[in-house]
């Protein structure tokens, strides 16, 4: 495969290729528009084009009955809701499980039953419904318990709640084992035995929760339950499916596009009290973007379950309350504040530790703070380019783990397979994340396992690694109305990546470190242009060095992705950078 550009070994030590082989003009595809171009090298097929588009929920809904135990489930709410039974939303502390959780409580309202949310503690209870808690809910009157995010290896929780007894219909979308535990029904498109579900093994569990609403409401109908009432929109909820979806860094595909699509226009209107309220102490004066809520939202979200109360993001996205979603978005961020301070300090320690020889690096430490360890791991690994877990003890003796893989290594199976072998006290999670429970004693034991069983494909993932470019630009090319153009084959994200603009040859005009080590460039081309450049927390990698350091005389190329900077007078395109190749 012939380089982009002829580079062959970037600054960063990779090569640049095309993103897709169509996308090389010799093949012919220079003659489709930009968009056109973007859509087809992330695999959407030519007859497919109007739909990805435009990505619409009707264009990429599937039946719900195609899941396994869908309408056992569908049923099973359905009846609840007619007798007016009293249920409970047993949820997850991070994002896709507040949003999971909040989903269910809204439908629910919206049929005139008012459910109970539970959101374990992170700290003192751990991942997902322990039997102490389901057996607790039903003797404080709960017939009907949902587990959402959660529940696909609860065995024991589940087998003591059913002696107890209470219905558990558990929706998940966490890899499961051969065997399943004892529910009600389980709603999970990633059960070994789905059949046509299974295409849908990419949704985060807001999703499924979504696809359970739209059978629940179809049951309603066929029984005559709108005869003489309204029908609830689901439409109304897709900003918090969107939310999830994104938090949880589902691939953006198919219906998950949808989602977020449909999502953000929902969104854009601050129908949810909560969500506006989020929004605005977020300081974001403009309609939210797909970046937003990965970067803005979501973490002030997950900072509730981290380090302060589990049940905050699920009283913020449920409450009718003005005054209470405002108070709660304010705590939240303060408490995402507190958590960046916590963050730091445990990684700064995890570095330190991280073994340089290892392919799966695997760190832990007492007195680390468990409810950051996971945005630790996606440090870790993104610095590291390698997969990466890292395990906070507890003073029992107990480590908490949370692991980040790359591209073409599936960590949530590899997670699963050693607590199988009896190498963990708990563990799962899907390819790009997993969860576990440890005794200290027995991390090495776990390390060597995850060396022995990913080595391999951790080589294979590094040695075809490359920095994937779809369009190539003179610096005059790097604007507005670029970004316009590129935004119309969005949403973008995991699994359908945002544009990476090559853009060059230029030369460094200043080059400078802002924030918390960022490196900021002001580059010019020989067309006379000029544009920012950004490397975001690169100021002590190779790449921010190349960029401080660089002679005047030097010229580069540079790859990333074109965004708008809207603080000036008016808006001015910008590039953050990935990457940085040496120009002839």
């Amino acid at each position: 495969m012939t380089p982009v550009l002829g580079v062959s070994h970037s600054i960063l030590g990779q090569p640049w290729h095309w993103r897709s082989l169509a996308a090389d003009a010799r093949d012919g595809f220079g003659a489709d528009d930009l968009v056109t171009q973007l859509l087809l090298a992330r695999g959407a097929e030519r007859e497919t084009l109007d739909q990805h588009r435009t990505p619409s929920i009707r264009a990429f809904m599937p039946d719900p009955s195609v899941f396994r135990d869908m309408d056992r489930a569908a049923v099973r709410l359905a009846d609840a809701v007619q007798a007016g039974e009293s249920v409970a939303v047993f949820g997850d502390y991070d994002v896709d499980g507040a949003t999971s959780a909040a989903l269910m409580i809204l439908v629910l309202r919206d049929l005139g039953l008012e459910a109970r949310p539970y959101i374990p503690d992170r700290l003192l209870e751990g991942y997902g419904p322990s039997g102490d808690a389901l057996v607790r809910l039903a003797g404080e009157g709960a017939s009907l318990i949902v587990t959402v995010d959660c529940g696909a290896q609860a065995f024991e929780a589940l087998a003591m709640a059913h002696a107890h007894p209470v219905d558990v219909v558990v929706v998940d979308h966490h890899k499961c084992a051969a065997a399943l535990p004892l529910a009600h029904a389980l709603v999970n498109p990633n059960r070994l035995d789905e059949d046509e579900g299974a295409a849908h093994g990419h949704l985060a569990a807001v999703g499924v929760c979504f696809l359970l609403a739209a059978a629940l409401l179809r049951t309603l109908e066929a029984r005559g339950f709108f005869a003489d009432r309204p029908k609830p929109n689901l439409i109304h909820h897709l900003d918090i499916v969107a939310l999830g979806t994104v938090a949880d860094v589902a691939q953006l595909r198919g219906l998950n596009r949808a989602f977020v699509a449909q999502g953000l226009k929902v969104m854009a209107q601050r129908r949810n009290v909560g969500l506006a309220a989020l929004i605005e102490a977020s300081r974001l004066t403009r309609a939210p973007t797909c970046s937003d809520l990965g970067f803005a939202l979501g973490p002030r979200i997950n900072a509730g379950g981290r380090v302060g109360r589990a049940d905050l993001g699920v009283r913020l996205l449920t409450t009718r309350d003005p005054d209470e979603a405002r108070g709660i978005a304010e705590e939240l961020d303060r408490l995402n504040e507190e958590r960046r301070l916590i963050e730091a300090g445990v990684q700064q320690a995890a570095e330190l530790l991280a073994n340089d020889r290892r392919r799966v690096v695997v760190v832990a430490g007492e007195g680390w703070h468990p409810g950051v360890i996971g945005i630790v791991a996606g440090r870790l690994k993104e610095k590291l380019g390698r997969p990466a877990i890292v395990i906070a003890i507890g003073e029992d003796g107990l480590g908490k783990g949370s692991g980040r893989s790359i591209s073409g290594v599936d960590l949530g199976a590899a997670v699963l397979a050693a607590k199988e072998h009896g190498l963990l006290v708990a563990g799962g999670g899907h390819a790009m994340a997993a969860g576990l429970t440890i005794a200290a004693d027995g991390i090495a034991a776990f390390a060597d396992f995850l060396e022995e069983r990913l080595a391999a494909g951790v080589d294979r993932a590094i040695g075809e690694r490359a920095l994937l470019v779809d369009a190539v630009l003179a610096p005059g090319g790097i604007n507005p109305l670029l970004v316009e153009s590129l935004d119309v084959g969005g949403p973008y994200g995991m699994g359908w990546p945002a544009p990476r603009i090559a853009a060059g040859p230029v030369r460094i005009i200043k080059a400078d470190v802002v924030g918390n080590g960022h490196v900021r460039a002001v580059v010019a081309g020989d067309d006379g242009r000029s544009f920012k450049a950004v490397a975001f927390r690169a100021a002590d990698t190779a790449l921010g060095q190349a960029l401080l350091a660089a002679a005047p005389h030097r010229r580069l190329w540079l790859a990333g992705r074109a965004k708008i900077d809207d603080w000036g007078s008016r808006p001015a395109a910008e590039l953050h950078l990935e990457d940085a190749a040496w120009a002839n």
